[in-house]
């Protein structure tokens, strides 16, 4: 690596609001608040909206879509003349 052309990277607690849940990583971004973690040390903080402890995607709680039911609405309202032209 070249030195330095690289931003500085420093531990972070990266805090998500929506599940309760704390990580401590290393980040280049800076925060005006600083929090005390397990170990004792005092952090800066950021808090999010969203993380794998809370995005559905991760957390397997994600809407499984009626596409059955789709079709039959799209059939519904166009009916199936349209398919039958071609």
């Amino acid at each position: 690596m070249k030195p330095r052309i690289h931003p500085v990277s420093h531990q972070v607690v990266f805090r998500d609001r929506a599940a309760g849940v704390a990580f401590l990583t290393r980040s280049t971004a800076d925060a005006d608040q600083c929090a005390e973690w397990e170990d004792g040390n005092s952090y800066p903080v950021i808090d999010v909206e969203t993380s794998s402890a809370s995005h559905p995607f991760y957390t397997g709680t994600n809407r499984v879509l009626d596409t059955a039911g789709r079709i039959e609405q799209f059939r519904r309202r166009y009916g199936t003349t349209a398919a039958a032209g071609h």
